[in-house]
């Protein structure tokens, strides 16, 4: 798939990054969509193996490189896959420069500093990538819903996270920020089977069904937010995540489409190397 073709099939579900911060019409898009599928299961399933196998490849060079870092923000309702998406495109890349937070509601220490104190405090180092599991995102979506902010701080809350990710992005941090575009009827099959199976029964609390009736709530917020903190230096990206096989392929094709644009190289050698053998 050539990248003009990606292009074309990712814009739909790309937010503006210019305008006049309104929200952003999530109700336009199927999340049973494949805009990035070839038509057949497997074969895509192929392709996020391929991509996976890259990404490690990619992922050593960047580390390598060190002139810049990476940040991947998974963002998305309960079942949505943000677990998922980390196992399958992320699971051939080295501990070594790949790091992952999954962000919990904020303890007492986190509590008596401002909200983004803990976010950044995780941000890559030059040469690493980071993978949140939610994120600072958390703070205009929870408090919004249940009505613990006014929409006033709730706007000034969007502006201090785009000169956050701004001043980051200006400072070598390539930001990718991905929602996982569930719908209603696909989150109550997994919830369902999360309570059938013993195994993943750990995952369900029942607070998770209260969570799920303020579903049009939360939608709304997830609306009010893309519009307002879709920037051309931290754009987000809307994917259809009713089909694990196909959002894992286009969120492998995303991040493998951006380190391959990044002109990543190896640093020079050491002179001293030159002709070197080893005894």
């Amino acid at each position: 798939m050539r990248n003009g073709r990606r292009s074309h099939r990712l814009a739909p579900w790309q937010p503006p990054t210019r305008g006049r911060d309104k929200p952003f019409d999530l109700s336009a898009l199927d999340p049973a969509a494949k805009p990035f599928s070839v038509g057949d299961k497997l074969k895509d399933k192929a392709l996020v193996d391929a991509l996976a196998l890259e990404l490690d490849s990619l992922q050593d060079l960047f580390f390598a490189d060190r002139r810049r870092k990476l940040l991947v923000v998974l963002q998305g309702m309960d079942t949505s896959g943000k677990d998922g998406t980390i196992r399958a495109v992320f699971s051939q890349t080295s501990p070594l420069g790949v790091h992952t937070v999954a962000w919990q509601a904020p303890h007492a220490e986190e509590l008596a500093h401002d909200y983004l104190w803990r976010i950044h405090r995780h941000m890559p180092a030059a040469g690493e990538i980071m993978i949140f599991n939610r994120g600072h995102y958390e703070d205009v979506l929870v408090p919004v819903v249940n009505g613990w902010i006014t929409p006033e701080q709730t706007r000034q809350r969007y502006a201090h996270i785009n000169d956050f990710e701004r001043m980051l992005s200006e400072t070598g941090t390539v930001i990718l920020k991905f929602m996982l575009h569930i719908s209603f009827d696909e989150q109550r099959e997994r919830l369902q089977q999360r309570v059938d199976d013993p195994t993943k029964r750990w995952k369900f609390s029942l607070g998770d069904l209260e969570v799920r009736k303020q579903w049009d709530d939360y939608q709304r917020a997830y609306a009010a937010l893309l519009g307002a903190t879709s920037r051309p230096w931290a754009p987000w990206t809307v994917v259809p995540a009713d089909s694990k096989t196909h959002r894992n392929l286009m969120i492998a094709t995303v991040v493998h489409d951006t380190l391959r644009a990044l002109d990543l190289r190896y640093p020079p050698s050491d002179p001293a190397l030159a002709g070197l053998r080893v005894a």
